[in-house]
């Protein structure tokens, strides 16, 4: 069993998916549910789920980007965790943390990698007169939103669509991708040496 930590900044609907999803069958067991925003909703919803939480606030850390990131790295450790899950976790992380999680981190981003890396995916996308949008699973390597992608679900784009619009749409993919992409990795998880 395999000890996932699952780091937040918002309201954690994919959390809580991802959440869901890890029954008696699943390879991996919900070890944090970590937030760098004392005040995301998901932290409520991780322990209403009975999944452990943390608090890491990032302002007071100021921009020592990297003393942040050492004492997040701490905490994965002392809650002995395998896997990371980003969902929704709205920070850049750096090179020396991101090399130190390489094939042990996954994120979840709105778009169709490598389209649209970073942030307004889906303004972007209609900005371009695309037909097709989605989103899509990867693995975090320190250049944003660059790693192998692991899976990606598509959604039509359709006439008079806002932003908002196509967002919702791509959330709902989003449930059901980042669940199923989480499992099979799990499955075919080793160690990186």
């Amino acid at each position: 069993m395999l000890n996932v930590a699952i780091l937040i900044s918002g309201g954690g609907s994919n959390m809580q998916r991802l959440l869901e999803d890890m029954d008696e069958t699943h390879p991996g067991c919900a070890r944090l549910v970590l937030s760098n925003r004392p005040e995301a909703g998901g932290l409520a919803k991780a322990q209403a789920m009975g999944v452990a939480t943390e608090v890491l606030d990032h302002r007071p850390f100021g921009e020592d980007r990297a003393r942040f990131e050492t004492e997040l790295h701490k905490i994965l450790e002392a809650y002995q965790v395998d896997v990371i899950c980003l969902a929704g976790f709205m920070r850049i992380l750096g090179t020396d943390f991101v090399s130190a999680w390489r094939g042990r981190m996954l994120n979840i981003h709105p778009s169709l990698l490598p389209k649209y890396q970073g942030l307004h995916t889906h303004h972007r996308a209609l900005e371009a007169g695309d037909k097709r949008a989605g989103c899509s699973v990867h693995e975090v390597v320190p250049q944003l939103d660059a790693g192998p992608v692991l899976g990606q679900s598509e959604v039509p784009i359709l006439p008079g669509d806002t932003a908002q619009d196509l967002a919702n749409r791509v959330l709902e993919q989003e449930h059901l991708l980042y669940p199923k992409i989480l499992r099979t990795f799990l499955t075919r998880f080793e160690p990186p040496s």
